[in-house]
């Protein structure tokens, strides 16, 4: 019988209740154990059913529920407590106002920009490692007061949902998540309406764009939303689905990202009264165009391109995330030309010179345009996210700073870290607190009590994660077969699929080639030999999505399902679909090794391992990404690296050498018991991986390390920069060093004592025409060291050299010698100036002819 009409129920909380509305919408919940098992304890399978959604599930709550929470003493004596550690926490002084108090770094604030944020798996805006990363800067410059504005986008589908077909192919399905099933509010302008930004399109029309206000902590998340009625509807759909589309589609969202959040930081400071952002952080090129509309601000206020330039770059820090070119949107020119306007002034952002901007993005290909690139030339700060990391990055955009050798290309790096509450179980969290001493996690640099939880203890932890993480696979693998179109009567060898006692191997991430899903299928006889061990069985827990048009992800996580689909292996090794923050939690909280073998140097950093050993479990890796820095046979195992030789065999002898540690050294000292059935060494093992490696992987060390390295050095010189004058005088200074540079030369390079000996100095003299420009204007620098076969100098010493006479065009140095052997060395030229923060940064470098 249909319905004649239908009416909307909603549900009313009393006020003993309201407070619960209060947590649901400050996403620090998402990483406070207790605030969680409070909504959990609302209704564990209402819970559940709304995907661990606290905004959903109080509105889908029965009154006679609400009732019975009302008239629960203990309940609401919980929420008050609860609700009073919410307010304690926003209000509290932490280590940032401490660190800044009484000097002027106090005043900086940043404006971070992500194309995605993972902070909790009911706030849909992420697909993987970048925005979990982003969500985690976010949780902990929380958890420091650090004073930052997230900015991103509100995206209608958010990613996608995985399923497998029966014959283990990826399928996606996109679910619409609705503003008001979100923790998100509206950002409300002076009269009470919701605040907008607009973009006028090169096309003629007007996007109009939404904001949003998500909570972190005490960190606010600005989202910009373009699903509005009152655009048309290919505009609407610019925020649909992260990482959609066409190369089209992508401009689009990369225009919202960083011009309309431009735009919208700015409002939203001015509505909130906040300190307007005095720098700008990118997370990736995808919000390059920040720079754009900012050098545009300052243009339509009368300042010249180049002065708005040093300007805009002295507040900017990029992070590249990408160690392969093959991950950096390039967009086709002409498009790129489209959509910012006409070469006289763009449409988009009006005064800004169109050719300006595409010399900022220029790469070989005069056709593409580089959003790396792009932030790179707009940043005066810049880094990769782990060591190798850096040394990749800087010889991977060297080309940009011509004439300096990679190693002094202007590219840092800062390790990324995971945040330890939001990624750490809760009996693993009391083990690392005891560890560290019962101090403050956010404000410790070291955990110097390993030994505060006993082995016996320590080992029965770890049982309890594995035992849990089996408990979720089994339902998992259940519902799985279930969605692939099994009856139930298939599936009764699920309830004996892994083992609570058995070694568990963890793998899981995106699936993409170089990260080498299937490496561990090169010998599959031997991969089920090591599981069915029978003195030492192996199981591996497996997740991941490859993105929807990567046809060749898709096929290597079908051959991986496939093989675990066989009767000899399926429980010993099993493929969790729809990889998500809780299947990620209890994965690596109930493995007891994380694999990662990509192939070396394309992992940036990778970070589920680091959550991995948070939870006590051990690294099982290519050196690569944070492991090549902090690997260590005490904390885990290193599979050789044998970069060098060709593809096919590569794989073939990591893999082999995957197999003999897996089998004669990882499994061995797992199953080594005493008479206690502990494993002593393995204990041991994991407590060293928790103490020594726990505090440098931690995203707090993370989000510290950005704070004095780049975010407070950044405010420095927006300050300096801030006085139009100066920059103006700067801009002027850097017009006429490229003028005059053509002139510069080394005219001639003496060293003044031929046959020096070991413990001696040599005088190295230089004449420099200087084109003009005065000896203040340079950098004169004699570069030392033993030169190789072809000449190229090795194991260099860098040495500043000082005008012979004041005002002379003559330079020189002293240089001690310590050891006997040939000596080379060279003399270059580099220009010099206090908004510099490296010699390197313009590119410009003259050497000996």
């Amino acid at each position: 019988m249909k319905a004649y009409d239908s009416l909307s129920v909603s549900t009313v909380l009393p006020p003993e209740l309201a407070p619960l509305r209060t947590l649901a919408k400050n996403l620090r919940w998402s990483w406070r154990s207790s605030a969680e098992r409070l909504f959990a304890g609302i209704d564990e399978q209402l819970w559940r059913a709304c995907g661990r959604n606290p905004i959903v599930m109080l509105r889908s709550l029965p009154a006679s529920r609400v009732a019975e929470l009302a008239a629960d003493p203990e309940f609401v004596a919980r929420l008050g407590h609860e609700a009073e550690d919410l307010s304690a926490y926003l209000d509290s002084d932490r280590w940032f106002h401490k660190h800044t108090r009484g000097t002027a770094d106090e005043a900086t604030s940043v404006a971070y920009f992500s194309m995605e944020f993972g902070i909790t798996e009911s706030l849909p805006v992420y697909s993987g490692g970048l925005g979990v990363l982003a969500g985690d800067h976010l949780k902990s410059a929380s958890d420091l007061g650090a004073p930052i504005i997230g900015v991103g986008l509100l995206y209608t589908y958010g990613y996608f949902s995985q399923t497998l077909s029966r014959e283990g192919w990826q399928q996606e399905a996109y679910a619409e998540h609705p503003p008001k099933d979100l923790a998100v509010d509206p950002v409300l302008d002076a009269s009470g309406a919701q605040s907008r930004v607009s973009l006028a399109f090169p096309d003629g029309r007007t996007l109009e764009i939404a904001l949003w206000e998500a909570q972190v902590g005490t960190v606010p998340l600005l989202l910009l939303d373009t699903n509005l009625p009152e655009n048309p509807e290919d505009l609407r759909a610019i925020t649909d689905r992260l990482y959609g589309g066409d190369a089209e589609h992508r401009i689009r969202q990369e225009l919202v990202l960083g011009v309309g959040g431009v735009r919208a930081v700015q409002a939203y400071a001015e509505l909130n009264g906040r300190r307007q952002p005095t720098v700008f952080h990118l997370n990736e090129g995808h919000a390059g165009f920040s720079g754009v509309e900012r050098i545009g601000q300052l243009m339509a206020g009368g300042e010249t391109f180049e002065t708005a330039l040093a300007a805009v770059r002295s507040s900017t820090v990029f992070t590249t995330h990408t160690p392969v070119p093959a991950g950096i949107d390039r967009f086709d020119a002409h498009l790129v030309q489209r959509y910012l306007g006409s070469s006289g002034g763009l449409t988009l952002v009006p005064d800004v010179p169109l050719a300006r901007i595409m010399e900022l993005g220029a790469e070989d290909d005069p056709g593409r345009f580089n959003m790396a690139h792009l932030g790179l030339r707009l940043a005066q700060y810049a880094n990769g996210v782990a060591k190798l990391h850096g040394v990749v990055s800087r010889g991977m955009f060297a080309k940009l700073y011509p004439g300096v050798a990679a190693e002094e290309v202007p590219i840092g790096s800062i390790t990324n870290g995971v945040h330890i509450p939001s990624w750490t179980r809760p009996s693993m969290l009391r083990v690392i607190e005891a560890m560290n001493g019962g101090r403050e996690l956010a404000t410790s640099g070291t955990w110097n009590h390993p030994e505060a939880v006993g082995a016996e203890e320590l080992w029965r932890i770890r049982g309890e994660l594995r035992a849990e993480l089996v408990r979720r696979a089994r339902e998992s693998v259940r519902a799985s077969w279930q969605a692939r179109g099994a009856q139930d009567a298939e599936l009764g060898w699920i309830r004996d699929v892994l083992d609570p006692e058995r070694l568990t191997i963890g793998f899981a991430r995106r699936v993409s080639t170089y990260k080498r899903l299937t490496l561990m299928l090169q010998d599959r006889d031997r991969l089920a030999r090591i599981l069915n061990n029978p003195d030492r069985p192996v199981q591996f827990v497996i997740a991941g999505k490859a993105h929807p048009a990567d046809m060749g992800g898709k096929q290597l996580l079908q051959e991986l399902v496939n093989f675990a689909d066989e009767a000899g292996v399926r429980d010993r090794i099993v493929f969790l679909p729809d990889y998500n923050v809780t299947i990620a939690k209890h994965l690596v909280a109930g493995s007891d090794v994380w694999l990662n073998n990509p192939v070396r140097p394309q992992e940036a950093s990778g970070t589920s391992g680091m959550k991995a050993v948070m939870n006590g479990c051990l690294t099982f890796s290519i050196s690569d990404g944070w492991w090549d820095e902090m690997a260590d046979d005490a904390v885990g195992w290193t599979i050789p690296d044998t970069s060098g030789v060709d593809e096919r065999t590569r794989d073939a002898l990591e893999a082999g050498a995957l197999y003999d540690i897996l089998e004669h050294e990882i499994a061995p000292l797992f199953y080594a018991r005493d008479e206690r059935g502990l494993p002593v060494e393995w204990v041991e093992k994991v407590r060293r991986s928790v103490s020594v490696v726990g505090p440098k992987v931690a995203a707090e060390r993370m989000v510290r390390d950005y704070v004095t390295d780049l975010y407070l050095p950044a405010g420095r010189s927006a300050r300096v920069a801030s006085d139009l004058v100066a920059t103006r005088s700067f801009a002027t200074w850097l017009g006429d060093v490229r003028a005059a540079w053509p002139g510069v030369r080394v005219e001639s390079v003496v060293a003044e004592n031929r046959e020096p000996k070991a413990g001696e100095s040599v005088r190295l003299s230089a004449r420099v025409e200087l084109g003009g420009l005065s000896t203040d204007d340079v950098l004169v620098e004699a570069v030392v060291g033993a030169p190789d076969a072809e000449g190229e100098l090795q194991s260099t010493r860098i040495v500043e050299m000082r005008p012979a006479h004041e005002g002379g065009s003559t330079f020189v140095v002293d240089v001690p010698i310590d050891e006997p052997g040939l000596l080379g060395y060279t003399v270059r030229v580099q220009p010099r100036h206090a908004f510099l923060q490296a010699s390197a940064e313009l590119g410009l470098v003259r050497l000996p002819a």
